[in-house]
């Protein structure tokens, strides 16, 4: 190759990860019309994503691995197919993107995708570090766009049914919400040797702004979430789903502070297969004092339920009110109101139907209003996830200043705080 050619192709990858897609504002689009959507990331969830909008147009995929790559393309084979997100967008009929990959590349692929003008939904959690979910949600904001973080429970009758109950006052002025998680992952040695890259994987492109490693299978294709580098284990990927119904109930934003109750000694490569955390919300309207919420996972419970009951939910959200308390998983609740729980009865699954999730963002599109569970919502919620690993991590109680994205008594967080980006990469 002359030096000419290779300098002319190398500035053209470089700026290819800055100066994606070409449209300065989404096409407005009828309630009759069909979106034109690009989906970055096709396997597992993402399979899951894209079966929920397959309904609309799917005209582009976006795959670094060549098996789920070709496997989606037979699904849909009028759909352009790449191996870079970045690629994808610069296809100017795309509308819309579905973004279902691992943690560490949500947010490059949706700050990229809003910049573009696209549309996009997301899976949970919104990114991997605090301050790229700061960058994205105000991104979406900036651009008016119509966003949506894959907390499919979110649209779940049941989470509509407790919202209503507590906002209405079922249970009284709520102090205290328990959220369990029974959920585990990390906890494991970093890991030792190589591997060959599999055949079809590319693997550098699904690092993406992770600093480069030597290929181990223990990193992927579903493990990823047990190593720091690429996810933030069951509290970032529960987080989002269980901590979204005191969310939306009670009208919760940033906390006042963060702490660590109980955990295994930090391991700097992989997550805590358990952990019990500690937020402080201030009082707000219908709330007289502060709130306590407490987080478990990995098999932790809150101690004031009889393990009888604690047993029947192996997960759940328990408000704790003035006249009582509510007890919630994904479809069930229940109200008690007796303080030795005599009057507790196994209550009946409500039938839920999370793919109206995805509907509704589609539908949110065309008639230009946010989505249920747009980023405006759930990139606080993301935010307070991911603050209770970095407290974890850091080693302290976080006084949080929200605004600055800044521990006030903790510098050790600002580690875990920002993001770190190898060399060519950048939001």
């Amino acid at each position: 190759m002359k030096r000419r050619e290779f300098i002319q192709r190398s500035a053209l990858g470089v700026a290819g990860l800055y100066l994606v897609g070409c449209r300065t504002a989404p096409r407005r689009i009828s309630a009759n019309e069909k979106l034109n959507l690009g989906i970055i990331g096709v396997a597992h969830q993402g399979e899951y994503d894209m079966t929920n909008v397959a309904g609309e147009n799917i005209v582009a995929l976006c795959e670094v691995d060549d098996t789920f790559l070709g496997a989606a393309k037979q699904k849909f084979p009028g759909a352009k197919t790449y191996n870079d997100f970045r690629r994808l967008l610069d296809q100017p009929d795309i509308d819309a993107v579905v973004i279902a990959t691992p943690d560490h590349t949500h947010a490059v692929a949706t700050a990229a995708a809003l910049r573009s003008g696209r549309h996009v939904y997301c899976e949970k959690p919104l990114t991997r570090t605090i301050s790229e979910c700061r960058i994205v949600t105000e991104l979406a904001r900036k651009h008016k766009l119509i966003t949506q973080i894959g907390t499919q429970i979110h649209s779940g009758e049941n989470y509509h049914q407790v919202v209503g109950l507590i906002q209405q006052g079922a249970i009284g002025p709520v102090s205290d919400v328990h959220v369990w998680v029974n959920a585990t992952y990390g906890g494991k040695p970093a890991p030792t040797g190589t591997a060959p890259v599999p055949e079809g994987l590319h693997y550098d492109l699904w690092l993406g702004p992770v600093a480069a490693r030597p290929y181990h299978p223990d990193y992927l294709p579903v493990t990823w979430r047990n190593w720091w580098a690429f996810g933030g284990g069951a509290l970032a990927d529960f987080g989002c789903h269980f901590l979204d119904l005191p969310y939306w109930a009670l009208g919760l934003r940033a906390p006042l502070s963060v702490q660590v109750l109980d955990g295994p000694p930090v391991n700097p490569d992989s997550t805590p297969p358990w952990l019990i955390v500690r937020y402080e919300y201030p009082a707000a309207s219908g709330r007289r004092s502060p709130l306590q919420l407490t987080w478990y996972h990995g098999g932790k419970k809150p101690t004031l339920l009889p393990a009888a009951l604690t047993d029947k939910w192996p997960s759940g959200v328990l408000f704790i009110g003035e006249k009582g308390m509510l007890l919630a998983d994904y479809t069930r609740h229940v109200v008690l109101r007796d303080a030795n729980f005599a009057d507790y009865a196994a209550p009946s699954a409500i039938n839920s139907d999370f793919t109206q999730h995805h509907q509704d963002w589609v539908r949110a599109i065309k008639a230009n209003r946010p989505a249920a569970s747009d980023f405006a919502y759930s990139g606080p919620l993301t935010e307070a996830a991911l603050l209770g690993n970095v407290a974890y991590r850091a080693g302290c109680k976080i006084e949080w200043d929200a605004k600055n994205l800044r521990a006030k008594n903790c510098p050790a967080a600002a580690e875990f705080i920002q993001h770190h980006y190898r060399a060519g990469w950048q939001l």
